[in-house]
């Protein structure tokens, strides 16, 4: 059943996303940059993790998620570091996601063959 709730959640999201994108003129770049400052401030008005709780990878997998654990990572090391912490919380908390993304992206790059646009 938590396959199933992740699944319709996270297709609820998307299929919002898409509708954003077919009637506003929004780029896909600022579409993104919504999704993760928005989930960032559900995160700070303590919405995101009674949500994230109940939806699982639902929620935590798309660009909402990514906001998340960007604002988890900068209330810790608030809390840890106080105002410095500002400055390294995001970083350290995003750092697996963004080098996961790099590595697996170059891999794609080496197994594929793709062409440049003209």
């Amino acid at each position: 059943m938590e396959y199933i709730k992740a699944f319709l959640i996270g297709g609820l999201i998307c299929a919002l996303v898409q509708i954003l994108m077919e009637k506003t003129k929004m780029l896909p770049g600022r579409i993104m940059v919504l999704l993760v400052c928005g989930g960032a401030v559900l995160s700070f008005l303590g919405i995101y993790e009674p949500f994230q709780e109940y939806a699982g990878a639902g929620a935590s997998v798309p660009l909402l998620g990514f906001g998340n654990v960007l604002m988890k990572g900068v209330k810790d090391a608030v809390d840890q570091e106080g105002m410095l912490g500002l400055f390294m919380g995001g970083f350290k908390a995003g750092a697996v996601g963004c080098s996961a993304a790099l590595i697996f992206g170059y891999i794609a790059s080496l197994l594929t063959n793709s062409k440049m646009k003209n």
